[in-house]
């Protein structure tokens, strides 16, 4: 078995954590390939030149054969191993060293558990949808798509913005608003459900659209199928919008001509047996552990 380790802020105070998943992974035999920054970071040396670690710098230089990516961090780290197995159907297991941690969902304390679960592949893999972006003009590189959600936002001084949304070409609705928000079933927990959006199961084929702070109080999120197309035209005082995907942001401006629509391919995704969405959403969302109840 071949794996891939990636991080993007590890702590240094996480290294015993560290050495032990690598000594875990050791025990049986796993090629190991590490993010170059983090082999940097914590000098980590094999145990011996047989076993040496093989460093990789972006998707490009990722080795062939890769069995699954382990994503050593939070949500976000998560996101970004994302666009690092691309299209690739590389499986990403994330352990969560983060705080809330629903697509990391592995405890830093199974370990143990989660390498005996790799190596007799007793896990299930999950498919989620992600979002792409069409744009006339070029907008994040060659990573035109997100697992979370796709927003639209006004600059911080700028005053609210008028989205005109459309549905497959049909008129939606105007929204008066500080943004738009439109979230695969995936990034239903994530900013659509602060901005009270409803939560999706992973396998629901839909996208909510949720307006951020919206001026009329009777404007509600709305699920439509995800093989809608989505568009947008912007009006508004300000000659700039902010447009991300994920944790990835740019500045565009507001006659730039969007649409969403679902991407060609989907990630997969490791989950131990024991921890099914169910679970992650009672302990993460802390369901049931009200003492007033």
């Amino acid at each position: 078995m071949k794996v891939a380790i990636y991080s993007r802020g590890f702590d240094l105070d996480q290294r015993q954590s560290l050495n032990a998943l690598l000594l875990e992974l050791h025990k049986h035999d796993v090629a190991i390939c590490i993010f170059h920054d983090l082999l940097q970071k914590f000098e980590l040396c094999a145990p011996s030149s047989k076993e040496a670690y093989i460093p990789f710098t972006s998707a490009y230089d990722l080795p062939e054969n890769i069995d699954c990516l382990i994503s050593l961090g939070g949500d976000g780290t998560v996101l970004d191993s994302v666009t690092l197995v691309g299209d690739s159907n590389i499986p990403i297991l994330g352990i969560n060293y983060g705080r809330l941690g629903f697509l990391a969902s592995i405890s830093k304390d199974e370990l143990s558990l989660m390498v005996d679960a790799l190596m007799n592949r007793t896990y299930v893999i999950e498919k989620r949808a992600l979002i792409h972006l069409d744009a006339n003009i070029p907008v994040f590189g060659t990573t035109p798509y997100g697992l979370n959600e796709f927003v639209l936002h006004k600059r911080d001084t700028s005053p609210m913005i008028k989205i005109h949304t459309y549905l497959n070409g049909e008129f939606l609705n105007s929204y008066w608003a500080d943004g738009i928000i439109v979230s695969t079933p995936t990034g239903s927990t994530g900013y659509n459900m602060s901005c009270n959006g409803p939560i999706l199961f992973p396998d629901s084929a839909s996208f909510v659209i949720t307006p951020v702070a919206p001026h009329n109080l009777n404007v509600r999120s709305i699920v439509v199928p995800i093989t809608s197309v989505i568009s947008f035209e912007i009006e508004g005082r300000t000659e700039e919008l902010i447009c991300a995907l994920d944790a990835r942001k740019e500045i565009v401006p507001k006659t730039i001509e969007l649409a969403l629509k679902q991407e060609l391919f989907s990630v997969s995704f490791i989950r131990l047996n024991e921890n099914s969405y169910l679970t992650t959403l009672r302990t993460k969302l802390t369901w049931g552990l009200d003492k007033r109840n």
